[in-house]
C-alpha cells in the first residue's frame, strides 16, 4: 500500500510539472523581451524631435506599460501583455483611438518584435489616422530602434525613435 501512495504521490508530481509546462506562452520568451526593456529611455524620431519613454513592469509582472512622451501635449501609453500563446498589444493614440496589435511570430527574430493590427477602437473613419505596425529592433540590451507605422487614408508612414537606456 505505501508503495501505491507514493507512487500515485509522484504521479501526481509529474503530472502537475507536466501541465505547468504546456501550461506557458509559446510568446514568453517575446514577452520576457519587451519586460527588459524596463527603465527610462531618450532618443530622437525620425523628424530630429526628442522622445522620451519609459517602460515599467505592472499588474504583478503580467504586464508592461509603456509612456511615451515626445512633444509637449504628446503622452501616450501602449500596455503589453500575454493573451494565452499571443504577444498583444494595446497603443492608446492621441489621436483618440486604440490600435490593437498582435506580436507576429512569422516576420519577428531573436532581436526584433514585429507588431501587426487586429484592430481599433474609437475609430471615426476607417479612413482616419491610426497605428497599424509597431516593430521594436533591439541593437544590445541598452539601445532598440522602435519603427511605428501609421496609416491614414490608405497611405502609410514610419515614423522611427532610436533610443538609448538611461542609466
Amino acid at each position: 500500500m505505501r508503495i501505491v501512495r507514493q507512487s500515485l504521490v509522484l504521479f501526481l508530481a509529474l503530472l502537475t510539472l507536466a501541465v505547468s509546462a504546456l501550461a506557458a506562452s509559446k510568446s514568453q520568451p517575446e514577452f520576457d523581451k519587451i519586460k527588459s526593456l524596463a527603465g527610462n529611455w531618450e532618443g530622437k524620431a525620425s523628424d530630429g524631435s526628442s522622445a522620451h519613454l519609459n517602460y515599467k513592469v505592472v499588474s504583478g509582472g503580467t504586464a508592461v506599460m509603456e509612456t511615451i512622451e515626445g512633444k509637449a501635449e504628446a503622452l501616450m501609453v501602449t500596455m503589453y501583455h500575454l493573451d494565452g500563446d499571443q504577444l498583444m498589444m494595446t497603443h492608446y493614440c492621441m489621436a483618440n483611438n486604440q490600435p490593437r496589435m498582435r506580436a507576429d511570430a512569422s516576420t519577428s527574430s531573436p532581436t526584433s518584435i514585429n507588431f501587426r493590427l487586429i484592430d481599433v477602437t474609437n475609430l471615426s473613419s476607417p479612413d482616419a489616422g491610426h497605428m497599424v505596425g509597431l516593430k521594436i529592433d533591439w541593437k544590445d540590451a541598452d539601445h532598440v530602434t522602435t519603427h511605428w507605422t501609421w496609416s491614414q487614408k490608405g497611405v502609410e508612414s514610419v515614423e522611427a525613435f532610436d533610443l538609448h537606456r538611461v542609466q
